[in-house]
C-alpha cells in the first residue's frame, strides 16, 4: 500500500513539474531577458528591427543536431558571437539557473514557424471545393 502511494506521489509530482515549467517557459525567456534582442518568430517584414535572430531561426539552424542543446545552453550560459554576425551576444546572468537555461533551451529547439494566414484560408477553399 505504501508503494502504490508513494509511485502515485512521484507520478504526479514528476507532471505537475513538467507542466510547471512548461508554463514558465515563456516567463524564463522574459526574465532572462531573451526577449530584448530575439523575437519568437520572424518579425522583420514589419518593419521591426531584432539585433538577434528568431527563436525559430534559431531552431532551423540546429534541427537536426544531435548536439544542439549542448551547444546553445553554453551559448546561453557564456555568450558568443559569430554565429549570427558581428554583434556578440551577452551571457545569462548568474541568477539564472542552469537547470532553468536546460528548458529554455529545449523550448527555443521546439520552435517552428506558425503557419501564414493566407496559407490557412487556402486550405480552407481546397477543402470546400473537394
Amino acid at each position: 500500500m505504501k508503494v502504490c502511494c508513494f509511485i502515485a506521489m512521484i507520478f504526479a509530482l514528476s507532471v505537475s513539474t513538467a507542466a510547471f515549467a512548461a508554463k514558465n517557459v515563456e516567463t524564463l525567456y522574459k526574465d532572462g531577458n531573451c526577449n530584448n534582442c530575439h523575437t519568437i518568430e520572424d518579425v522583420t517584414s514589419t518593419g521591426f528591427y531584432s539585433p538577434g535572430p528568431s527563436l525559430v531561426k534559431v531552431a532551423d539552424k540546429y534541427r537536426g543536431d544531435k548536439e544542439a542543446q549542448e551547444k546553445l545552453e553554453k551559448k546561453v550560459r557564456s555568450g558568443g558571437a559569430g554565429s549570427w554576425g558581428v554583434m556578440p551576444m551577452p551571457g545569462t546572468r548568474q541568477s539564472i539557473s542552469d537547470q532553468d537555461i536546460k528548458i529554455l533551451v529545449a523550448w527555443i529547439l521546439e520552435q517552428k514557424a506558425k503557419p501564414k494566414a493566407a496559407e490557412k484560408s487556402d486550405a480552407k477553399t481546397d477543402k470546400k471545393s473537394k
